[in-house]
């Protein structure tokens, strides 16, 4: 189902918000890797969030997440601070992976290897 024109705009308005959050929480960068949000994605009635977490060169991003999880009470407060005046509820938020990075980097490395490959099989016939 699309989303909706408010959707789109809370979803925007959260994924704003948690990205300043992360970065006074010291989680955008992290042991030399970087963590942003990638999307957001509001349920119809605007009270679940799900946040989609891209983390770049994090050794290991599940426990990454855990470890953002845990302060999930510190994050709520924060987003309650900065949307209050904006909406009457605060959504839940979910946090999840953001593997589009990852599928990228796979398929830059498919082209790669096919273009080698056309190259050595055009090689190999002159």
């Amino acid at each position: 189902m699309q989303e909706t024109k408010r959707q789109k705009q809370i979803g925007q308005l959260v994924q704003q918000e948690l990205s300043g959050i992360f970065q006074r929480m010291g989680f955008n960068v992290v042991d030399g890797g970087m963590i942003s949000v990638a999307a957001v994605k509001m349920t119809p009635d605007l009270l679940e969030a799900k946040v989609y977490l891209s983390m770049f060169q994090i050794k290991a991003p599940a426990d990454m997440l855990e470890r953002i999880k845990e302060r999930m009470g510190e994050i709520k407060k924060l987003l309650g601070i900065g949307l209050g005046k904006q909406l009457r509820r605060i959504p839940d938020v979910s946090f999840f992976l953001d593997d589009t990075l990852d599928y990228v980097f796979k398929m830059e490395e498919l082209f790669k290897k096919i273009k080698e490959d056309d190259a050595n099989i055009k090689d190999g016939n002159k």
